[in-house]
C-alpha cells in the first residue's frame, strides 16, 4: 500500500553513509522495527556504564521474537572498542539491506526464513561518544567509561582473568547464556584480517609452536576464509602494510598476538558458539566519506558468513515420551569440547562441521550413550544443516543442569596431557591427604 511505500522511502532516505551517534542510532533501529514489525524485534540487553546508550539488539527473521526449534541463532556484534567504528555503521547498512530485500531477493528471503539473526551495532556506546577526535590509530575511546578494555574482560579458559566484569560484558554474557547462538562474529578495526580461536593458549593447544588450536580448527579456518574470500580485498593477505602479511587474509588469534579474556574464546568455550573476529579497516575511525566503500567491500562477505550457521548437523534429543531432554551432551567423536556441548531447553543441539563422515555421540548422564554415523554435505545453500534426532527410550527424567566452571579449564587438561609418571600422581595425592588431615 501507499503508506508502506512512503515508510520505505523515508527509511531508506534516513540511512546515509555517515556516523550515527546514540540518539540517531536508536531512532534508526526503532524506525526499522516500526516499518517491518513482522520480521524484526528490537530489545536492549543492558546499559553501558555511563548509560549513554542501551545495548540495542535488532533481531531479524521469520520468528523474530523467540527461538523456534530447528532455526539456528546467529549474531554480529560491533564497536566493542568504541574508537573502532566501521563495523558499527556497516551493520546498520546490513540491517537496511536485509529488511528491504526480504520478499524481493529469494536468497535473502530464504536466509531470513531459516535463520534468526541478531545484530548489535555497538557494544561500547560510551567509548564511541567519548572519541571526540577521530583517529586512525588509537584513542581512549577504545575503552568503556571505567577505562576497561571489553575484549580483555571475559572469563578466560587458560588463566585467571582478575578483572572486574563490566556492565557491558555482563550483559553480553547473559545474552549468550539466554540464546542458543551457533555462529557469531565481532567487528573491529585497525587491521584487515579474519582472526579465529584461540586467542590465548598453552602447551595443550600448541602455543609452544606459536599457534593455539581448538578442537574445531578446521571449521574455524573455513569460517575465516569464507569471510576473507568474499571480501573485496581481505583475501589478498597484504594486511595494512607489508610488514605483517596475513596469508589468505586469515590468522589464528594466538599466532597474531596472545590475548587474555577475549570475547571469541568465551563464546566458543562457554557459549557453544563459534565466533571469529573481523578486522575491517586499517584506519580505526576513518572519514565518513569512506563508509560507502567499506559497505560495498563487506556486503557479500557479511551475507555469506551468516549462511555458514547452516553447516553440519542439528537435531533434538527426546525421552521415551517424546519430551525434549535438556543438558544432554551431544558432540562429534574426536573433537570433545572442554565444556561439553549440551542440548538447550528444547533438547536441541547444533554442531558446526565441515562436509565429511562423523560419529555423533549423544549422552544422557547415567544411561548408555547413543552413537550415530552421519555423512555431512554442504547444506549452506539449502539453509538447513543435516537433521538427526536421538530418542532415549529408557529415559524419563530431566538431567540436572550442568554449568561449566568459570575457572581456567585448560590447566587441568595440561596436567592430564603431560606424560606425568604415576608416582607423581601418588605424591600429589599423599600431599593433599596430609594437608586434609593436618
Amino acid at each position: 500500500d501507499v503508506l508502506a511505500i512512503l515508510r520505505l522511502v523515508s527509511l531508506a532516505a534516513a540511512l546515509d553513509f555517515k556516523y550515527h551517534h546514540a540518539e540517531e542510532l536508536e531512532a534508526y533501529l526503532k524506525g526499522v522495527r516500526a516499518a517491518y514489525p513482522a520480521i524484526t524485534h528490537l530489545h536492549s540487553i543492558g546499559r553501558s556504564v555511563e548509560g549513554r546508550g542501551d545495548l540495542w539488539v535488532l533481531v531479524l527473521g521469520r520468528f523474530p521474537t523467540h527461538h523456534k526449534i530447528g532455526i539456528p541463532e546467529f549474531k554480529y556484534v560491533a564497536n566493542m572498542h568504541g574508537d573502532e567504528t566501521v563495523g558499527r555503521e556497516i551493520l546498520l547498512h546490513l540491517i537496511d539491506f536485509l529488511v528491504t530485500s526480504y520478499r524481493r531477493d529469494p536468497i535473502i528471503t530464504r536466509l531470513l526464513n531459516n535463520t534468526r539473526i541478531h545484530i548489535m551495532p555497538t557494544m561500547n556506546p560510551d567509548g564511541f561518544e567519548a572519541t571526540k577526535v577521530p583517529d586512525c590509530y588509537y584513542t581512549r575511546g577504545r575503552y568503556n567509561k571505567n577505562g576497561e578494555d571489553l575484549n580483555r574482560n571475559f572469563p578466560d579458559a587458560f588463566e585467571n582473568n582478575n578483572v572486574s566484569i563490566q556492565p557491558e560484558t555482563r550483559a553480553v554474557m547473559n545474552w549468550i547464556k539466554n540464546e542458543t547462538f551457533v555462529l557469531s562474529a565481532n567487528l573491529h578495526g585497525g587491521a584487515l584480517v579474519a582472526s579465529y580461536t584461540f586467542d590465548n593458549g598453552n602447551s595443550v593447544t600448541g602455543s609452544l609452536k606459536g599457534y593455539s588450536r581448538s578442537p574445531d580448527d578446521d571449521v574455524f579456518i573455513h569460517l575465516a576464509k569464507t569471510y576473507s574470500f568474499n571480501h573485496a580485498t581481505m583475501y589478498k593477505g597484504t594486511g595494512c602494510d607489508n610488514r605483517q602479511p596475513f596469508p589468505e587474509g586469515i590468522t589464528n588469534g594466538y599466532s597474531w598476538y596472545q590475548l587474555e579474556g577475549g570475547m571469541q574464546d568465551y563464546n566458543y568455550v562457554w557459549g557453544q558458539c563459534f565466533e571469529i573476529t573481523l578486522e575491517l579497516s586499517c584506519c580505526k575511525y576513518p572519514p565518513a566519506d569512506q563508509l560507502g566503500k567499506f559497505w560495498r567491500d563487506n556486503k557479500v562477505a557479511l551475507i555469506e558468513y551468516i549462511k555458514q550457521v547452516h553447516l553440519g548437523v542439528k537435531g533434538q534429543v527426546t525421552d521415551k515420551n517424546g519430551n525434549p531432554i535438556p543438558n544432554a551432551i551431544v558432540e562429534a567423536e574426536g573433537r570433545p569440547h572442554i565444556c561439553p556441548y549440551r542440548t538447550n531447553e528444547q533438547g536441541e543441539y547444533f554442531l558446526l562441521l565441515l562436509p565429511g563422515t562423523y560419529v555423533i555421540n549423544a549422552t544422557v548422564p547415567g544411561f548408555k550413550p547413543m552413537l550415530k554415523t552421519v555423512e555431512i554435505h554442504d547444506n549452506t545453500g539449502n539453509f538447513s544443516a543435516l537433521k538427526h534426532d536421538f530418542s532415549f527410550s529408557e529415559v524419563s527424567i530431566r538431567p540436572r543442569a550442568a554449568s561449566c566452571p568459570k575457572t581456567p579449564l585448560y590447566q587441568e587438561l595440561e596436567w592430564a596431557s603431560a606424560a606425568v609418571k604415576p608416582t607423581l600422581h601418588v605424591l600429589v595425592l599423599m600431599t593433599v591427604m596430609l594437608v586434609i588431615f593436618k
